[in-house]
């Protein structure tokens, strides 16, 4: 089959030379490589990102795949970095062919079934309470379940063909990202846990001394024990065990950076390029105490259930993996260790409107993250979401003012008709405690009345904005056409709202039927009328009933 040639400087398209005589594509079909070609703002990039997203959205809040999302970030991280440094064309011409390609909606109905069976076993029939072989089988059908899950949902926004495609042109880079993963996530702690690296006493040592030194300028009196490594102050005291030296992160960046070095050596200039190493592993290092000091002054402020919970399990994996991209860019960008040379821009590229939909809501999402994680049970860094949700909005309000937020009496009545499904869906608090009004009533009443006002005014203005934008005026029609701006906001299909809802409803947790009932209405009231304003009103009215209920009655497990 004869190809055209594309001009290596060409923007790479989707052309009649990717299809053979039945109608089916290629895959197999070459292309001539684009320079210009950059995955990040590619179709590819898009689908993944959404990918990631929606898998976090649905494992991290109720089914305990904390460990296993971190193992998959690690690994797919390292896989996708080092796949497309070495085989960039191949990227190029799947997300070439993805441009042709739809949602796979028949595999995102499968997905959303395997994972309703996910939550069904672990809330009907939990696995650690039934003993010998039915907690086995229990198991089992848990992890099928969810690996089933997990690939039709891959498969929806990227087809499984291509998927092949992807890792057979790649599988000597895929055996590494797994072998890499393994060692630094399995191999390294067992390592370390029984003694067989002989340097972990001296640099739990060190750990000692420079947490101590980091803490003289902000306590009175650092109490220390050398002979057990204990530091910290009169009132809050840690044990600094190998555990939480930093071996473990300065494992799985040494693992990240030689498999790294390894598959790009051509990218790089040796042997400037292994002073990489030393610098992320000393940074590392310093990350580490200042994470444990930071844990000591949260404890000594009289917070120790919060230092000793989300900040203490997340915050060793959030310094990895900033420093770890840290490298990367540092790498990219300085001349002394890359090969490459500074490329002349010759136009400006254009801007991505999806970002003005998106990105409050990633803000949000981020700021989230560490507001967890920095938390016990009550996210007392709550407000950074008002703040980052307020940043993004006041970057992108020129962009806004082409939309139409005027609002009509359907907007607030959508919202009362939610707000009463709310109430009517709502489980109640169960037996567990209410770690929000515990943690408001361990807050001085300045405290107390700020954290709420702060909570509420998100609740009743930034949410709805930054929550409509993205599921409303943007998932809708993105769903429908890659090209979703030039859709009216009453273009819709019943399957773009379906799925649209369903992810807005997954969004939260254990209340996700009735978040998807008021992602539906949300979406009523925007194509009712085509007027975004319809829907942020409806979900604003929603959440200011919710707070009102929740205030007047102190109800605080609704939030």
């Amino acid at each position: 089959m004869a190809h055209s040639k594309l001009s290596p400087l060409s923007p790479i398209s989707p052309h009649p030379e990717f299809h053979n005589s039945s109608g089916k594509i290629n895959f197999k079909s070459g292309i001539a490589p684009n320079p210009s070609f950059s995955l990040f703002k590619s179709v590819l990039a898009r689908h993944l990102a959404f990918l990631g997203v929606l898998l976090v959205l649905e494992w991290l809040p109720g089914l305990g795949g904390q460990s296993i999302a971190r193992w998959v970030v690690a690994f797919a991280s390292l896989f996708f970095a080092l796949a497309y440094l070495g085989n960039k064309n191949s990227f190029q011409r799947i997300s070439c062919h993805l441009e042709r390609i739809p949602i796979g909606w028949g595999y995102f109905t499968g997905h959303l079934g395997f994972l309703f069976i996910c939550r069904a076993l672990l809330l009907f029939a939990p696995m650690n309470s039934r003993p010998g072989w039915e907690g086995v089988c229990l198991s089992v059908a848990f992890l099928v379940s969810a690996g089933v899950s997990i690939f039709m949902a891959a498969s929806a926004f990227v087809p499984p063909r291509l998927w092949r495609d992807l890792l057979y042109e790649n599988y000597g880079v895929l055996i590494g990202s797994t072998v890499a993963g393994v060692v630094a996530w399995q191999l390294i702690p067992v390592l370390w846990s029984k003694g067989a690296v002989p340097f972990s006493r001296p640099i739990t040592a060190a750990t000692f001394h420079l947490v101590a030194l980091m803490l003289r300028p902000f306590l009175t009196r650092v109490v220390t024990d050398p002979t057990i490594f204990a530091v910290g102050s009169d009132r809050f005291m840690v044990q600094i065990g190998e555990a939480c030296s930093g071996l473990e992160g300065a494992g799985l960046f040494l693992v990240f950076a030689v498999a790294w070095l390894w598959c790009c050596r051509r990218e790089y200039a040796f042997p400037q390029a292994l002073a990489l190493i030393p610098i992320g592993l000393a940074v590392m290092w310093l990350l580490n105490g200042v994470r444990l000091a930071a844990l000591i002054l949260i404890g000594h402020a009289g917070a120790p259930k919060i230092a000793l919970g989300g900040f203490h399990s997340q915050a060793g994996f959030l310094a990895l993996s900033g420093v770890a991209l840290s490298v990367l860019v540092s790498a990219h960008r300085v001349r002394w260790w890359s090969k490459r040379r500074p490329a002349v821009l010759t136009k400006v590229a254009p801007e991505n409107p999806a970002a003005w939909y998106l990105i409050p809501f990633l803000f949000v999402l981020a700021a989230g993250m560490i507001a967890h994680a920095a938390s016990s049970g009550f996210e007392w860094l709550y407000p950074i979401r008002l703040f980052a949700a307020a940043g993004a909005l006041l970057y992108f309000r020129a962009r806004y003012t082409a939309l139409d937020w005027r609002s009509g009496w359907f907007a607030p009545l959508a919202g009362g008709v939610v707000f009463v499904i709310w109430i009517a869906l709502d489980p109640g608090p169960g037996t567990r405690p209410d770690a929000l009004a515990l943690g408001l009533a361990a807050l001085t009443p300045f405290a107390r009345i700020s954290w709420i006002a702060v909570r509420t005014i998100a609740a009743v203005v930034t949410v709805p904005i930054v929550e409509e934008l993205a599921f409303r005026g943007f998932l809708i029609r993105r769903l429908i056409s890659a090209d979703f701006t030039a859709l009216s906001m009453r273009r819709f299909t019943f399957l773009s709202v379906l799925a649209s809802s369903v992810a807005f409803g997954l969004l939260h947790g254990d209340r996700w039927l009735a978040a998807s009932i008021a992602g539906a209405l949300y979406a009523w009231a925007l194509v009712r009328r085509g007027r975004i304003g319809d829907a942020v009103i409806a979900h604003a009215t929603t959440n200011a009933l919710l707070a009102a209920w929740i205030l007047i009655g102190g109800r605080w497990y609704l939030w």
